[in-house]
């Protein structure tokens, strides 16, 4: 019998929901945290795909921009988390490392940079994360990535018996 993959329960049948820009199979109980997925082969609507939330209101996004992005062969329509790229959790470190190494105090770089002393001072108290473009700046003025490769936590997530794993197994607690 078939896992939810946020709660683990088992249900005979799952419906798949997205949820904070991930499709899951998800249980009756689970679907309210998200929006249900209907195939394109069921929709009615002319837009790339339908959604329906819980409440039972169906919306369908229409792709008046064109094709952009879908290859036809996908799986899935893309949506904007594919695109992004995931800042590094130690940014705040990186940066200060990356700075104090080139002896510049953050009024300096913020001159470099052409931005206030007081963001520079926020980014390496990990107070705010940097925009795209203040990211892109600081990469090329300190020679740095700021974007998180493949770690090996991702590792995790693979496994040979698929349908087994929940959220639950692979989330670690900060206590």
């Amino acid at each position: 019998m078939p896992q939810c993959e946020m709660c683990g329960a088992e249900e005979a049948s799952l419906t798949t929901t997205k949820v904070e820009g991930a499709e899951l199979e998800l249980c009756s109980s689970c679907t309210d945290f998200g929006t249900e997925v209907r195939d394109e082969s069921t929709s009615s609507g002319g837009g790339k795909y339908s959604t329906s939330s819980s409440t039972g209101k169906s919306s369908s996004s229409s792709g008046s921009s064109g094709s952009s992005g879908s290859s036809g062969s996908s799986t899935r329509p893309r949506d904007m988390f594919d695109d992004m790229d995931e800042i590094a959790t130690d940014y705040d470190e990186l940066l200060r490392e990356a700075r104090e190494s080139r002896g510049l105090s953050q009024e300096e770089l913020a001159d470099q940079l052409n931005e206030k002393a007081s963001l520079i001072r926020k980014l390496e108290r990990a107070d705010t994360l940097p925009t795209d473009e203040v990211q892109r700046k600081l990469e090329r003025a300190l020679d740095i990535s700021l974007v998180e490769g493949q770690s090996t936590d991702d590792a995790d997530w693979e496994t040979d018996d698929a349908g087994t794993m929940t959220l639950g197994d692979v989330v670690k607690r900060k206590d």
